[in-house]
């Protein structure tokens, strides 16, 4: 018997947002952080990056912190411009099918790793360049940094799944990380991996026989 989908959890870089590493790498190391390879990866931050991200520090903290490994002050928006090296593009055609799920009655909802900087743009206006933000498309967002842990961790997805009192079968998770996707098919999520960047639409439309 086939399952019904009544939720889905997406990923916010790699699929509602193409990620752009290399142009991220560049903007950090023109700050100042020559090696900056050391801590930026396109799944999973390490030290102060990893550290923001599971809410351990808290933005001032990173422009603390990241002032003393370049070397000289920096601000607030010029971590942020760093950070946002991560957006190449949010697609207009992931923008229409989440309004299009919602309309349908989906229950849509954002599961990320991302941290302070990312969302001072991602919750804004700016977000899709027409005066919506996030949360205009979506009805939860669950927020590594808000909430002080990190996908793959299971604990994660069952904070979803318990505050939104819903049944990992109903629910479609998509994201473009691998062990993201293994962990939450663990626990029963139905899962979809695409790569970064790639238009996933069309295979969701099959998945949901839109």
């Amino acid at each position: 018997m086939e399952r019904v989908i009544k939720n889905i959890v997406f990923d916010l870089g790699g699929v509602i947002m193409t990620l752009d590493p290399a142009e991220a790498l560049r903007r950090f190391k023109a700050l100042g952080l020559s090696d900056a390879e050391r801590y930026l990866d396109s799944y999973t931050q390490s030290g102060i990056f990893g550290n923001l991200e599971e809410g351990k520090i808290t933005a001032e903290d990173f422009r603390s912190k990241l002032s003393s490994l370049t070397g000289h002050e920096l601000t607030f928006d010029e971590c942020k411009h760093a950070w946002l090296g991560y957006r190449k593009d949010v697609p207009q055609r992931n923008l229409d099918l989440l309004k299009e799920l919602r309309a349908k009655g989906y229950r849509l909802i954002l599961l990320s790793n991302t941290n302070p900087f990312m969302m001072d743009w991602a919750l804004s206006s700016e977000f899709d360049g027409k005066g919506s933000s996030l949360n205009d498309y979506f009805d939860a967002l669950y927020l590594s940094y808000r909430l002080g842990i990190m996908k793959p961790a299971s604990d994660f997805f069952r904070q979803v799944l318990d505050n939104e009192n819903i049944l990992p079968e109903e629910t479609l998770f998509v994201d473009d990380g691998p062990r993201n996707v293994e962990a939450a098919g663990k626990l029963g999520f139905m899962t979809m991996c695409p790569d970064n960047g790639s238009d996933w639409t069309g295979e969701l439309r099959s998945l949901l026989h839109l």
